[in-house]
C-alpha cells in the first residue's frame, strides 16, 4: 500500500490512531516552538518601525486606511473599545483551542488534516515575522494619529499598557511580530472549521462572524494594519495548500522510526540464521524447490525409523 493510500485509509476511519497523550505533546511542542521563535525573532526598533510606516503609506496610497477610523472609534466609546480589548487580548488563546478539542472528539475524521494546516501556517507565519519585524498601529509616534486601546483601557482588563500579556509580563512578548497576523489567521481556520463541520445554523453563522469581527478589532485597537490581516489570510491559504505534502512528509517520517525502533528491537541474526551447506545457504523452515516431506517415523522393525521415500 502506497503511502498516499494510506493516509486516505486512516483519514477515513474516524478516530484511527488518534490518542490525546500523543497529540497534546506535539501541539504544545509547535506552539511552543512557536513562542520561542516570536521571542528570538525581536529585531531593530528603528526596522520594525520603518516597515510599519512603509505598510501605513502603502495603504493610505491605495485609500485602504480603515485603521484610523476604527480606532477613534474604539477609543471615543468605550462599550466597543473594552469588549474589543477583551477580546483580542483572550479568544485567540481560547476559541482556537476549543475548535481543536471539538475536532478531536466529534470530527475525528478531518482533525489531522485541520491540525496539519493550523500548525503548517503557524510556522510560516513565524519566518513572517522574523523577516519582516513591524511595529503595530499602537506603537508609532502619537503624531500618526492612533491610541493604544488596550492602554487606554488596561485599568478594566487583566493586561498591561506594554501589550496584550499580563500585567508585569510585557517583556514576554515580541510586540513587533504583527506580520502576518495569526490572529486574523487563526480566527480564519476556526471560522472555516465551523463553517464546514458544524451542522447548526447558528454555528455557522458563528464560524462567518468571528473572523470578520477579529479583523475589524484587530485594527480597531491599532494592534495590526489591514495588510497585516490580509497576510495572515494569504498565510492560511498558503498553509492549506501545504498540507498534504506534509502530511504525507509526516507519514514517510513515521514510518522510517518505526521501522528502525522494529529493528532495534529484534535481532536478524537470531531469527534467521543461516544454515550453510556447502555453496547452499538456507534458513530454518526453508523449503527447497521440488523436495519431498520427509517420512513420519516409522518403526523398520529393528527400531530404526524408514527411509524417506
Amino acid at each position: 500500500m502506497s503511502q498516499t493510500d494510506e493516509a486516505a485509509r486512516t483519514e477515513a476511519i474516524p478516530g484511527a490512531g488518534l490518542r490525546w497523550w500523543t497529540e497534546l505533546p506535539l501541539i504544545l511542542l509547535v506552539y511552543g516552538a512557536y513562542t520561542a521563535g516570536r521571542l528570538l525573532a525581536r529585531g531593530d526598533v528603528a526596522q520594525a518601525v520603518d516597515h510599519g510606516l512603509a505598510i501605513l503609506r502603502a495603504e493610505q496610497a491605495v485609500r485602504l486606511n480603515i485603521e484610523h477610523p476604527l480606532n477613534r472609534l474604539f477609543t471615543r466609546e468605550p462599550w466597543l473599545g473594552v469588549p474589543a480589548d477583551f477580546w483580542y487580548a483572550s479568544l485567540h488563546y481560547l476559541v482556537t483551542p476549543l475548535v481543536l478539542v471539538w475536532l478531536f472528539r466529534r470530527r475525528a475524521h478531518i482533525y489531522r488534516t485541520a491540525r496539519t494546516w493550523l500548525m503548517t501556517s503557524t510556522m510560516i507565519g513565524l519566518v513572517g515575522f522574523v523577516l519582516l519585524p513591524t511595529c503595530p498601529p499602537r506603537l508609532l509616534a502619537a503624531s500618526h494619529g492612533f491610541v493604544d486601546t488596550m492602554a487606554y483601557y488596561s485599568s478594566y482588563g487583566w493586561w498591561g499598557g506594554a501589550a496584550s500579556a499580563p500585567k508585569g509580563m510585557g517583556g514576554l512578548t515580541n510586540q513587533y511580530a504583527a506580520m502576518p497576523s495569526l490572529h486574523v489567521g487563526w480566527a480564519l481556520w476556526c471560522g472555516v472549521m465551523l463553517w464546514r463541520q458544524a451542522r447548526s445554523p447558528y454555528v455557522k453563522a458563528l464560524g462567518v462572524a468571528y473572523p470578520l469581527l477579529t479583523t475589524i478589532i484587530v485594527m480597531g485597537t491599532a494592534n495590526h494594519y489591514f495588510f497585516d490581516a490580509l497576510a495572515g489570510v494569504a498565510v492560511m491559504a498558503v498553509g492549506l495548500a501545504l498540507t498534504k505534502p506534509v502530511r504525507l512528509v509526516a507519514a514517510r517520517l513515521n514510518d522510517r522510526a518505526r521501522l528502525v525502533l522494529a529493528g532495534t528491537a529484534t535481532t536478524p541474526s537470531a531469527t534467521r540464521a543461516p544454515i550453510v551447506s556447502g555453496e547452499c545457504q538456507t534458513f530454518p523452515g526453508e523449503r527447497i524447490p521440488r523436495q519431498r516431506k520427509a517420512a513420519t517415523s516409522q518403526d523398520s522393525g529393528d527400531g530404526a525409523a524408514a527411509p524417506a521415500r
